[in-house]
């Protein structure tokens, strides 16, 4: 209901499509990064043309599309008035990857209906690849061809490969230790990533993705991409990051309460 109502799927592919020419465009150039925390003890925090590029053209084409609608972006803020929808926009979530030339970083586009996360996409122009959901369904698109996806099933913690971008995200004590307790637990840790660590998750190549510090511009496009394809995604609390803060994704329900077993004992 909610794609025909919006024609999600008519438009946001081709907003996408520019997004990505926007990236490309500066993607492994000489590319001058500013660090939003300048002066400050936060630690590099870049931001680039391509960044400032892609939110100024979905904001516009957004705004344009729907006009009663709110948009919240990373660069901007927020625009538009309060009503039923707000769009979520991560113009390059990964800049640091972006910046170091490595492709796991993505344009994250989220829609909210009230609190209710019901689209969201993350697209890769450099692999050609998008994640997303709408309603109900998961898909991934590359080179012409869409399939769904499917989260990974069957794994307990001692066998489960875990993601973390890095583990300086977490606050020293509960966050930290949290963290570590579960990385102890886990066959695998990996880091790195950003959001294509859910998109992993959500393809069935990842078994959880664990995180914090985050906005709700970096998780709540995720969201419906990792729920649709049979994953759980929440925060310590256990209720959806729409907030963001400290994630905890995982592939499958029982994994979840494994992992928020170890994570909160």
């Amino acid at each position: 209901m909610v794609a025909e109502d919006l024609e999600l799927d008519t438009v946001v592919p081709p907003l996408l499509a520019e997004a990505g020419a926007i990236a490309l465009k500066w993607f492994r150039t000489a590319l001058i990064a500013d660090d939003k925390n300048a002066g400050r003890a936060d630690g590099f925090d870049p931001v680039t043309e391509a960044d400032r590029g892609i939110e100024d053209l979905l904001r516009r084409r957004l705004s344009e599309r729907y006009p009663d609608h709110q948009i919240i972006g990373e660069e901007q803020g927020v625009s538009g008035t309060v009503g039923r929808y707000r769009w979520l926009i991560d113009p390059i979530d990964g800049t640091k990857s972006f910046v170091s030339g490595s492709p796991l970083w993505g344009i994250l586009l989220g829609l909210l209906d009230g609190d209710e996360p019901i689209a969201g996409w993350v697209h890769q122009p450099y692999l050609d690849e998008t994640f997303a959901s709408v309603g109900s369904d998961a898909w991934f698109a590359h080179a012409g061809e869409r399939r769904p996806l499917r989260s990974r099933t069957g794994r307990h913690l001692d066998s489960a490969v875990m993601y973390t971008t890095f583990p300086g995200m977490f606050s020293p004590g509960r966050e930290l230790d949290a963290f570590t307790r579960l990385s102890d637990a886990v066959q695998l840790t990996r880091f790195g990533g950003d959001c294509y660590s859910y998109c992993m998750l959500a393809m069935g190549q990842v078994d959880l993705v664990v995180e914090a510090s985050l906005q709700p511009y970096d998780i709540v496009p995720l969201i419906p991409i990792v729920e649709a394809s049979g994953g759980v995604i929440t925060d310590l609390s256990g209720h959806r990051p729409l907030n963001g803060g400290f994630v905890v994704a995982a592939a499958n329900a029982d994994l979840h309460r494994e992992a928020m077993d170890c994570i909160v004992p």
